[in-house]
């Protein structure tokens, strides 16, 4: 039996407090990547409460994707958006999410995310990170931004570690480890540093902007 959403607020409210959970559920966070990173920021800030996800991704669901995506089989060949969006519903069916399936451009960054909050970086590639985070500092200097940098490997999740780069720029990972230099992303150290992304934005949220 799905419960109501009064039951779903209030089991949330128990858990993390009425005012805390009413910021959580008046917030608005863009995840842009759906991938190994993105895909579970969206799950971990789905089961927080938070109010409003804007999901962006352009590409589909491949077999490689399964090692460490939130993804099914049945999903491959899927938009990763429709899929997580499906994922999602499973989970909150209260959860107000809205899906584009486009490759984010400095060109339309300012109307995909004119209206978040805060801003969860979750791409594979290093120009494409470093494109998305210059934009959104140069046009939206008053949002927040988080960055996902460093997670590939076997190397210990300890050092996977949030920091406050400036201003309201946040970096989480090793800042180290690269796919790149031929290891590869492992599902329990990218859920790590999803971790460490999705519970940045329940802090800052919560007035706690410190890491």
């Amino acid at each position: 039996m799905i419960p109501s959403r009064e039951e779903w607020i209030n089991a949330l409210m128990e858990r993390h407090g009425q005012e805390r959970q009413n910021a959580f559920l008046n917030a608005t966070v863009a995840i842009c990547g759906l991938g190994g990173l993105g895909s579970n920021i969206a799950n971990a800030l789905t089961r927080a409460g938070i109010g409003k996800l804007i999901l962006i991704d352009f590409d589909k669901v491949d077999i490689t994707n399964l090692n460490r995506q939130q993804y099914k089989i049945v999903q491959l060949g899927k938009y990763k958006t429709e899929s997580c969006l499906e994922n999602l519903r499973e989970i909150s069916p209260y959860t107000e999410i809205i899906i584009h399936t486009v490759k984010l451009t400095e060109e339309n960054i300012p109307e995909l995310l004119g209206k978040a909050d805060i801003i969860c970086e979750a791409f594979d590639k290093a120009d494409q990170k470093a494109m998305l985070v210059n934009t959104v500092l140069e046009t939206f200097p008053d949002k927040y931004i988080l960055s996902g940098t460093g997670m590939a490997g076997f190397g210990s999740a300890n050092t996977i570690q949030s920091r406050k780069a400036f201003g309201k720029l946040y970096l989480c990972g090793d800042e180290k480890s690269d796919v790149n230099d031929g290891v590869g992303l492992v599902a329990s150290r990218v859920m790590v540093c999803a971790a460490h992304e999705a519970h940045m934005v329940l802090r800052i949220l919560s007035g706690e902007t410190d890491v």
